[in-house]
């Protein structure tokens, strides 16, 4: 269920906010001045799940103030109120807990401003999965909800760090399955005489160490979602095995002698190109085609400059414990737009740890942004590599 946000109708930047919530799938609900003296009782709210009001501070003042505005908030059931302030000076904001509930104020010196917008946008949805500002990622992002109602496999394909795996996780909670587990695999990360037992459980006593029973990820993600990562790292001696519980819906515990049912939608995720690694025999055909039921492409972060600022805004919350987290200064946003980043979102994050390090203040500028420029050396030679390797291929082809 989306989150819903109220908003103040007679607020001068309301129906640009709108269109940004609306866009990332928020619903919105506007309250004018008729509704604030009826504590919302001209509006229907069963079953709205609202629980988070936004609003400016000329109408908390109208209010009566901060205290007035809490036990507005209260008697509507709303947990979370955010106060934005115009500034002439300031760009950042603060958190605070207000009578058992949480009250943020943002000082902003611009409203109207892309940075401002995504900050507004940040804190009234810390929840959102996927951080996007890119008109191509939304795109990705609405096709995502369209397939997650359904319970077809899908692929997603894209380099590494460029958020598979985040993008699979909001297939999950965007799905009929959302409140069954969500189990992830990584299947280069295991060693090839154990993936078998991981993937599919085994019996007491049926190999050398295994001194219990373990039903295996399968079941563990029984009525809920399995993401199989890195899927093309799988031996081809499992993915035989592997094809056939994705047709027959069960699985074989190593040493037992029954098949179990099971009942999961199944997600994978690879940074190969497959249509080569199948023509190269490294992996199965039919399997490839028994995942590949419904495709989705992730891009590189030089390719989608749009999402560098909100996904740092998600990053620097996540890491800062402090009570102001660090506001990104102009100057500091042109360089990370700039970079290409071929670390993709791992790199940026990164750089963004090392900046909350060194900011002496509550503006990460310049001075605080270190970039690994080794990094872009090493994506140049791979993919000369990798040029050297498809002329290789193509010769021995000939």
């Amino acid at each position: 269920m989306s989150q819903l946000i109220i908003v103040e109708k007679d607020f001068k930047i309301t129906e640009t906010l709108c269109n940004l919530f609306e866009k990332r799938n928020i619903s919105i609900v506007k309250v004018g001045k008729e509704e604030t003296f009826n504590n919302l009782s001209n509006i229907n709210l069963v079953g709205l799940n609202i629980d988070t009001l936004l609003c400016s501070s000329k109408f908390e003042i109208n209010l009566g103030g901060k205290e007035k505005l809490v036990n507005f908030a209260r008697n509507a059931k709303i947990s979370k109120i955010i106060v934005i302030e115009e500034d002439k000076d300031i760009n950042n904001y603060e958190i605070k807990s207000e009578l058992g509930g949480s009250l943020k104020r943002l000082y902003l010196s611009d409203i109207f401003d892309k940075l401002s917008l995504e900050i507004i946008f940040h804190i009234c949805c810390p929840n959102n999965l996927y951080a996007a500002g890119d008109e191509n990622t939304f795109e990705l992002l609405a096709l995502s909800r369209r397939v997650a109602s359904t319970d077809v496999t899908v692929f997603i394909n894209g380099p590494t760090g460029s958020g598979k795996e985040v993008l699979a996780n909001y297939l999950h909670e965007n799905s009929p399955r959302k409140s069954e587990p969500f189990v992830a695999v990584n299947c280069a990360a295991i060693p090839e005489n154990m993936l078998e037992a991981i993937l599919f459980g085994h019996e007491k006593g049926a190999f050398t160490g295994a001194s219990y029973a373990n039903k295996g990820i399968f079941r563990a993600a029984d009525k809920g979602t399995l993401l199989l990562d890195e899927i093309s790292e799988m031996p081809l001696s499992l993915q035989a095995k592997l094809l056939r519980v994705l047709q027959e819906k069960k699985v074989t515990p190593v040493g037992g002698q029954r098949d179990i049912d099971v009942d999961v939608r199944v997600l994978a995720t690879s940074n190969r190109d497959m249509v080569s690694e199948v023509k190269q025999s490294r992996f199965r055909e039919d399997l490839y085609y028994r995942l590949n039921v419904f495709p989705l492409q992730t891009k590189n972060l030089s390719e989608r400059k749009d999402d560098i600022i909100p996904i740092s805004l998600k990053i620097l919350e996540k890491h800062c414990k402090k009570d102001f987290i660090p506001v990104i200064s102009e100057t500091a946003k042109e360089i990370l737009l700039n970079h290409d980043w071929p670390g993709n979102v791992r790199e940026l994050e990164n750089t963004l740890q090392r900046a909350l390090v060194l900011c002496s203040s509550n503006i990460i500028d310049v001075d605080s942004i270190m970039i690994d420029k080794s990094l872009n050396k090493m994506t140049s030679d791979n993919q000369i590599e990798t040029f050297a390797d498809q002329l290789s291929y193509a010769r021995s082809n000939l």
